[in-house]
């Protein structure tokens, strides 16, 4: 009797479900504690003043941040805790990283104004994403809003807020890290978070074959360019960026007043079809 019982506790205990994650799934969580410590690394390269080391590893944090969203869809490997981690790593990496390394770099002449500004830019950081979050997946949005974000997104925003700094590398001038520039900088991007304003997003972005092969030229061109002018490259993409938001606004308003079926109508046409 005592064999049979261990007979079948071995076998109860075979056909209890194993407790593992696919790599699909862990991917793009991988990417995202990446670049949360790429983001952070930027602070210390900042309390040495190291400020061009600084952007670099802010910069990369901008990029995992990018291809970890794109990993999880293409690995089918979206999931809810990767959702919250990638928020509470944005809050970090592009809310409370570009406020530490823009007050050491400038503002803390401005005493405790300029701390203010960064506490703000900081704040609306979180709070421009507690309202992603909020946002994503709302059936009432038309289709084509998806291709818009409202407001700037966090790691845009970081882009922006340093661009006084990445100016300042490439025309090595002195008004660009004055705490009036870096100040009005803080001020506009922070409003651009928090704000309705819409911005183009690439997220759903689809290329047509024509211009496929124009692209990978282009693609390489850009990494010729980052790797021999660094700040000028990423100085004219965020003028750039700049830019296209008038643009990003006519294009949405125009939009708008055609209309256009919600996500919940399409869902619901392709139902009873």
């Amino acid at each position: 009797m005592t064999a049979n019982t261990g007979g079948n506790h071995h076998s109860q205990t075979d056909q209890r479900p194993r407790r593992t994650m696919s790599f699909n799934k862990l991917f793009p969580n991988m990417l995202t504690v990446l670049a949360l410590c790429s983001g952070l690394t930027a602070i210390r390269f900042s309390i040495s003043a190291d400020w061009e080391h600084a952007v670099i590893a802010l910069v990369i944090a901008c990029f995992l941040d990018g291809i970890d969203g794109l990993a999880a869809r293409l690995l089918r490997g979206t999931t809810k805790f990767g959702a919250e981690l990638d928020s509470l790593s944005d809050a970090i990496s592009f809310g409370m990283v570009p406020s530490i390394m823009l007050y050491l770099w400038a503002m803390q002449d401005a005493g405790t104004l300029g701390w203010a500004l960064c506490l703000l830019y900081a704040v609306c950081c979180v709070l421009r994403l507690a309202r992603f979050n909020t946002m994503v997946g709302d059936p009432g949005l038309p289709s084509w809003a998806h291709n818009y974000f409202t407001g700037v997104p966090s790691p845009a925003a970081a882009g922006l807020a340093i661009l006084p700094m990445i100016l300042s590398f490439y025309f090595d001038a002195g008004v660009f890290n004055t705490p009036t520039i870096v100040g009005l900088f803080l001020a506009t991007v922070s409003f651009l978070m928090v704000s309705k304003v819409p911005t183009f997003s690439v997220k759903k972005l689809r290329v047509p074959r024509q211009f496929a092969l124009p692209m990978m030229i282009f693609i390489a061109l850009f990494a010729g360019f980052m790797v021999t002018e660094t700040w000028a490259t990423l100085g004219l993409m965020g003028l750039f960026y700049l830019g296209s938001i008038p643009f990003s606004v006519f294009t949405f308003m125009r939009l708008s007043k055609r209309g256009g079926p919600t996500e919940e109508e399409l869902a619901e046409a392709e139902a009873e079809d």
